[in-house]
């Protein structure tokens, strides 16, 4: 993902439960360029923030960041399996493509970030502030991943 003034590369990693199920974008990280430390620093920030207590699957391209040897080795260290898709297929990540998409729709289209700083500080206050705790979303009865997330971990209590 590039700005006019500013290139930068993002990734972002979402917890799901199963396929088509809304949930909050949990990780993600931005630096200059791509490298596995891009893809690491935002599963590093997934498994802080839900410390799953049990195996887990992360989905990818299979860009060489994801490839990598200390990718693979930070899956193992956290229990984390990983699942790539075949190569040139976008509709295997679609939960991807398609925040990446609302993203650049809602945020970043015509805008010009004078330094790397302003876009991580804008994009921060779009995945943290609106996107998670706010956007509404039509395959989840209308309701914000965060929300969504509430209504089905209570779900699951009440079982």
């Amino acid at each position: 993902m590039y700005t006019a003034t500013a290139k930068f590369t993002m990734t972002y990693v979402s917890w799901e439960r199963h396929a088509g199920e809304i949930g909050s974008d949990i990780g993600w990280s931005m630096k200059p360029r791509m490298c596995s430390d891009l893809a690491i620093d935002a599963m590093l920030m997934a498994v802080w923030r839900r410390k799953p207590q049990q195996q887990v699957m992360i989905h990818s391209d299979q860009g060489s960041q994801f490839s990598s040897s200390d990718w693979q080795s930070f899956l193992k260290a956290n229990n984390v399996i990983s699942s790539m898709s075949r190569r040139g297929n976008c509709h295997d990540n679609a939960v991807a493509e398609s925040f990446f998409q609302l993203l650049k729709r809602e945020r970043i289209r015509r805008k010009i970030y004078t330094t790397r700083e302003d876009a991580r500080s804008d994009i921060f206050d779009y995945i943290e502030m609106f996107y998670n705790p706010k956007r509404r979303h039509s395959s989840a009865m209308q309701l914000s991943p965060v929300e969504y997330e509430k209504r089905y971990f209570l779900s699951l209590e009440s079982v």
